[in-house]
C-alpha cells in the first residue's frame, strides 16, 4: 500500500505541474480547451491526494508499523481519534494534510468559477497548482510520509510504535491544526485571484468581491485556529497561560494581523475605489506570511514547544518564498498604472483616516511582532550569539497597540465618510465617552488602580456603547416605520446589511475578548510544597491537600492529587489535578484542574512530589476573567455567519466600477 501512495503523489505532482502549464499556455495561446484540461487536471490531483492520505490514515488506524511514519507517532494503546489526529502530528503528515486541504480548496474554486471569471482563472488556478506542486514536491521526495523501516534489504515492522506526543492527546488538538492549515491554506484563494487580476491588468475590483466570503471564511478559520491552540495551551501545558509570544503562536497571529487589515481596507476600495495598491500588497503579505508560518513550524530556525523537529525543508520553503515575492513586487510595480485611486481622502477626520489608522497600526504590530520573533535569528547571523526576545518585549510594544486599535473600533461608527463636523463629532462622542469615563472612575474607586487595565475596561465600554447606539438607532427607524418591535427591528437591520451588523458582532466579540486579556494584570499564582492534610491559600481560596491516589491503563500510570476547595469557611468544590507518565514514550505530562467561572478560574498544576518526604507540589493560579476570552470566541463565530449570510438589500454605490480587462473592458454602473 505504501508503494501505491508514494505512486499517487508522484502521479500528482505531474498533473500539478501539467495543471499550472496548460493553464498559462492556454491562456496565452487562447486555447480553452487547454484550460479546460488544465481544470480538469485539479480533480484528478485531488483524488490522487485523497488516496495517498486514505492510505496513511489507513496505516495509522491499523497499526502498519512497517511505516515509518506509523511508528513514530501511533502505537496499539491510543484511543482511534488520537490514531487519526497523528495525520497532522507529524512532519510529513501535517505536509500531506496541507496538500490535502489545499487541493480541496481548488477543487472548490474551479468548479464554482467553472462558467464566471473566465479572464482570469487560468492564472488563478496556475497559481493555487503552482503552490500546492510545491508542497507535493515535498511530500514526494522530501519528507514522504511512506518510507518504510528497513533491515539489510528487507521491510520489517516494529511490535509497536511510539505514539503521538501525549501533549497533543486533547481534545483541541483534534480541532487546532486543521482550523489553523484552513486559514492557512485558504488565504490562497484571495491571493490567487488578486494575482490573476495583475496579470491580467484589471483595474476594476471584480477579485475583490469575488473573493470576499473566501476572506471572511479563512480570517475565521485562523481566528478560530488561534483560539482553539491558546485553550490548548492553557488547559494542557501546566504553566497557566494562553499566549506566551511563542514563535509559533506568533506566526500563526501574523497573517491574522494583515489579513484583518485586508478585510478592513477592501471596503475602502469598494466604496470609494480606494487603496488598490494597498490591497494587493495586504493580500499578498498574508500568503507569504502563511507560507512562512508554516516554514516557521518546520524548518528549526526556531525553538518551540509548537514545532516540529528540525528538518532540512527551510531551504525548499525559503526559496519559494523568495521567487514567489520578487514577482509580486514585479507584478505590482509593473501594473501601478491600473492601480490608481479613484478618490482621496479629503479629511483627516473622516471614517476613511480611521480605516487608514486601522491598517497603520495592524501593520505596526505585525512588524514588531515579526522583528521580536526573528531577531534570535538575525543576531546570531550577525554577532553568533543568540539574544532572545522574550514576552515582555511583545507586552511592552503590543499593549498600547491593542488599545489604540480598541479606540478606532468605537470610533469608526461615530466619523462619517469624507469629513464630520465638530457639531456631529460632539453629538457622536459625548455618551461612549461619558460611558467610558464613568466606568474607568468607578474602578478607580473600588480600587483598581492599574493604568492600563482601567484604560482597557474604559475602551471596552466606550465600544459596547458605540455598537450598542448603531443598533438601537437603525433599529428604532425601522421599528417606528414599519410598527414592530424593537427586536424584530434590530434582527430586521442586521439582515439589511448583514456585512455591516455582523462586522459590529465580530467587534463586540473582540472587546469580549479583551476584558478576558485585561483580567491578566490582577493575576494571582502561590506555589505549596505541603504534606496531605495541610492548607495552604490563594486569594480568597483555601486549599486543602486531602489525598494523593494512582491509577494506571493501558497508555499510562497517573498520581491524582485529591484537593478540597473552600471559600468563606465553606468547601465549594473539589478538584484533582493529575501526573501521567506514558508507558510508550515514558514521557510525563500534567493534566490541570480548572474551576471556570464569569469572574475568574481557579487553576491547579500538579507538578509531582518532593523528593523528600514525597510531599505533593501544587501551583496554584487565580485568573479574573480568563473565561471571557472563550466568549468572545463564541461572539466572534456568531458574527462571522452573519456576515455570511446574503443581505436582504443590496447597496449600491455611486462609482463606476470596471470589470473585464485592459483594452476590453465594459464599465456597469453599481
Amino acid at each position: 500500500m505504501e508503494n501505491i501512495g508514494a505512486l499517487s503523489l508522484l502521479i500528482a505532482l505531474c498533473l500539478a505541474i501539467y495543471s499550472v502549464a496548460g493553464s498559462l499556455v492556454g491562456a496565452i495561446k487562447k486555447k480553452p480547451f487547454l484550460i479546460t484540461s488544465a481544470e480538469r487536471a485539479v480533480y484528478a490531483v485531488w483524488l490522487l491526494l485523497t488516496v495517498a492520505s486514505g492510505i496513511l490514515i489507513n496505516g495509522l488506524l491499523t497499526g502498519d508499523f512497517r511505516l515509518a511514519y506509523v511508528a513514530a507517532h501511533s502505537n496499539r494503546t491510543m484511543p482511534a481519534i488520537y490514531k487519526f489526529t497523528a495525520w497532522w502530528g507529524g512532519q510529513e503528515g501535517s505536509l500531506l494534510l496541507w496538500a490535502w486541504l489545499l487541493s480541496c480548496y481548488a477543487v472548490v474554486v474551479v468548479y464554482t468559477n467553472r462558467k464566471s471569471h473566465r479572464i482570469i482563472m487560468p492564472y488563478v488556478n496556475a497559481t493555487m497548482m503552482t503552490t500546492l506542486g510545491f508542497f507535493i514536491l515535498l511530500v514526494a521526495f522530501v519528507v514522504s510520509p511512506f518510507q518504510v523501516l528497513a533491515q539489510g534489504k528487507g521491510i520489517i515492522a516494529v511490535p509497536d510504535g511510539n505514539g503521538l506526543n501525549p501533549l497533543l492527546q486533547y481534545w483541541t488538538m483534534v480541532i487546532h491544526p486543521p482550523m489553523l492549515y484552513l486559514g492557512y491554506i485558504g488565504f490562497t484563494v484571495p491571493f490567487a485571484f488578486a494575482l490573476g487580476s495583475l496579470i491580467m491588468k484589471q483595474p476594476g475590483d471584480a477579485w475583490i468581491h469575488t473573493t470576499r466570503r473566501w476572506a471572511i471564511v479563512t480570517w475565521f478559520f485562523q481566528t478560530a485556529g488561534i483560539t482553539l491552540g491558546a485553550g490548548w495551551a492553557y488547559a494542557v501545558l501546566g504553566w497557566g497561560g494562553y499566549w506566551g509570544w511563542d514563535p509559533v503562536e506568533n506566526a500563526s497571529f501574523l497573517p491574522w494581523l494583515t489579513s484583518t487589515a485586508f478585510l478592513h481596507s477592501v471596503m475602502m476600495q469598494e466604496k470609494k475605489g480606494m487603496m488598490k495598491v494597498w490591497n494587493i500588497v495586504l493580500v499578498s503579505a498574508t500568503f507569504f506570511l502563511s507560507i512562512f508560518g508554516t516554514m516557521l513550524t518546520r524548518s528549526g530556525i526556531v525553538t518551540s514547544v509548537h514545532a516540529f523537529a528540525q528538518s532540512p525543508i527551510g531551504k525548499y520553503f525559503g526559496t519559494f518564498l523568495v521567487l514567489g515575492i520578487a514577482v509580486v513586487v514585479y507584478m505590482i510595480l509593473d501594473r501601478l498604472d491600473y492601480l490608481k485611486s479613484e478618490s482621496h481622502l479629503e479629511s483627516i477626520v473622516s471614517r476613511e483616516s480611521s480605516f487608514l489608522f486601522n491598517n497603520l497600526i495592524l501593520l505596526a504590530s505585525c512588524f514588531a511582532i515579526l522583528w521580536g520573533t526573528l531577531f534570535p535569528v538575525i543576531s546570531e547571523a550577525i554577532s553568533g550569539e543568540k539574544i532572545s526576545v522574550d514576552a515582555p518585549f511583545f507586552n511592552r510594544v503590543n499593549i498600547p497597540i491593542g488599545l489604540f486599535l480598541m479606540f478606532l473600533t468605537g470610533v469608526g461608527p461615530l466619523i462619517a465618510w469624507r469629513r464630520s463636523s465638530p457639531e456631529s463629532l460632539k453629538r457622536s462622542f459625548m455618551w461612549p465617552s461619558i460611558g467610558g469615563a464613568a466606568l474607568m472612575i468607578g474602578l478607580f474607586a473600588l480600587g483598581i488602580h492599574h493604568g492600563y487595565a482601567l484604560l482597557s475596561f474604559g475602551l471596552c465600554m466606550f465600544v459596547t456603547i458605540t455598537i450598542g447606539v448603531e443598533f438601537w438607532k437603525g433599529s428604532n427607524l425601522i421599528s417606528a416605520k414599519d410598527n414592530m418591535g424593537l427586536i424584530p427591528a434590530m434582527i430586521e437591520l442586521t439582515h439589511r446589511n448583514t456585512r455591516r451588523y455582523g462586522g459590529y458582532v465580530i467587534h463586540m466579540g473582540i472587546v469580549a475578548m479583551f476584558i478576558g486579556f485585561t483580567g491578566a494584570a490582577f493575576n494571582k499564582d502561590a506555589t505549596a510544597e505541603i504534606k496531605v492534610g495541610d492548607t495552604f491559600s490563594i486569594g480568597r481560596y483555601e486549599l486543602k491537600v486531602k489525598d494523593i491516589r494512582v491509577s494506571e491503563n493501558e497508555d499510562y500510570i497517573a498520581q491524582h492529587c485529591v484537593v478540597d476547595v473552600f471559600s468563606g469557611g465553606s468547601q465549594i468544590d473539589t478538584m484533582e489535578p493529575e501526573k501521567r507518565l506514558y508507558r510508550s514514550s515514558n514521557q510525563p505530562t500534567s493534566e490541570v484542574a480548572i474551576r471556570r467561572r464569569l469572574n475568574e478560574d481557579l487553576y491547579l498544576n500538579f507538578a509531582g512530589t518532593s523528593g523528600e518526604g514525597g510531599k505533593p507540589v501544587i501551583q496554584a493560579y487565580v485568573f479574573p476573567l480568563v473565561s471571557w476570552i472563550w466568549i468572545g470566541f463564541w461572539i466572534t463565530t456568531f458574527g462571522t455567519i452573519i456576515c455570511l449570510v446574503p443581505a436582504k438589500l443590496r447597496l449600491a454605490y455611486a462609482r463606476t466600477e470596471v470589470v473585464g480587462y485592459a483594452g476590453k473592458h465594459a464599465q456597469v454602473e453599481k
